[in-house]
């Protein structure tokens, strides 16, 4: 008997080398090659900080401050990743204008009508998940591709939010006091060891983390998006109502789009007709993260916990970004790092699939 068959009748079989396990684990696992690169991120800027290079200090502060940005990137992305996951080409364009409109909506009912805080955000949600509707409508049930749907979309729901107050931001004292809503807290007990958070960490991000994550781990209709995506026909063959469960995605993606107009309105402390769409938009860097976070373009492969780490990685990266490079040159040094990181996440995406199936 070999030595080959020895290893095969007792079970044991030699372990691969510690490398290409590595190197397997970086590219398939995309949560481990995010979280190495976080800290990457994060030690490389500390240092560049220390050395003096930087405008001003890259500390737990100044890190903490800027996660108020990873707020509205981070729901939008979300909103990516389940209309992603939908499959047939889907994609959603239009959050960003939804943002603009929901938010001038939000600024009537509450700063011009002086309705109470929770209707005016429900009603914020609903209006946003009217517009996820129409999507959902185009490429659902009306057969239009995800792409055109969506820009078409996005240019009514942009120059509705432009006209429906004549270009006039809304800016009433109960909008500008909402303000209080994005500042950082201390946190009770442990809050004077730490730096303060935005707020809106916890009273938006992460409850719709929370609420994405169940609905696409622990629920039907989460494991009928992952069907749909993976394999439309089949999930026909298997008694799926695929148009429904589409049409869902698009509609959860103007319920998230509706409550970040809300968060976009507090960190402005003005109720803005450009506030998603203003320089490259909101919905360009959130569909970058979710590529980032291990979303697969052609449906079907994705996870909450990618995203969030993505998420992370561009809000630290561009805050160091802006230390570094000063005035306008830092924000178009974070469009060339954004556009990079978007081809080098479609590279290990397209690695990934060819040569071990997929990531996780």
């Amino acid at each position: 008997m070999s030595a080959a068959e020895d290893f095969l009748a007792t079970g044991l079989l030699p372990k691969a080398p510690l490398g290409p396990r590595l190197l397997k684990a970086l590219v398939t696992q995309r949560t481990v090659l995010l979280a190495v690169l976080l800290v990457l991120v994060v030690a490389v800027m500390s240092a560049l900080s220390s050395a003096g290079y930087m405008a001003g200090e890259y500390n737990a502060d100044y890190m903490s401050a800027a996660l108020i940005n990873a707020v509205p990137l981070t729901m939008l992305a979300l909103a990516e990743l389940v209309v992603i996951l939908s499959g047939r080409g889907g994609i959603d364009l239009s959050v960003g204008a939804i943002v603009s409109l929901t938010g001038m909506v939000f600024g009537f009912t509450y700063g011009l009508w002086e309705f109470s805080l929770p209707v005016s955000i429900l009603a914020a949600v609903v209006f946003g998940a009217l517009c996820g509707a129409v999507n959902g409508v185009l490429v659902a049930y009306l057969g239009f591709p995800p792409l055109i749907a969506t820009l078409a979309s996005f240019y009514a729901f942009k120059s509705l939010a432009v006209v429906i107050n004549n270009q006039r931001p809304i800016s009433t004292p109960r909008i500008q006091d909402f303000y209080a809503t994005a500042k950082a807290v201390e946190l009770p007990v442990i809050g004077h060891n730490i730096p303060n958070i935005p707020l809106g960490i916890f009273t938006f991000l992460i409850p719709a983390v929370l609420c994405i994550w169940f609905l696409l781990a622990r629920t039907a209709y989460g494991r009928r998006i992952f069907a749909v995506g993976t394999n439309n026909t089949a999930a026909q063959w298997a008694g799926i109502d695929t148009r429904r469960t589409r049409f869902g995605a698009y509609l959860l993606s103007g319920v998230l789009s509706g409550l970040v107009a809300v968060v976009t309105v507090a960190q402005f402390a003005s109720a803005r007709p450009d506030a998603g769409v203003s320089g490259n938009g909101m919905a360009l860097p959130a569909i970058t993260i979710a590529v980032l976070g291990g979303v697969a373009i052609t449906g079907g492969i994705g996870r909450v916990s990618g995203v969030v780490l993505a998420a992370l990685l561009i809000v630290w990266l561009n805050a160091g970004l802006l230390l570094l490079f000063a005035g306008n040159t830092g924000a178009q040094i974070q469009l060339f790092a954004l556009g990079t990181v978007l081809i080098l996440a479609a590279l290990l995406n397209g690695i990934a699939t060819r040569r071990y199936g997929g990531t996780t």
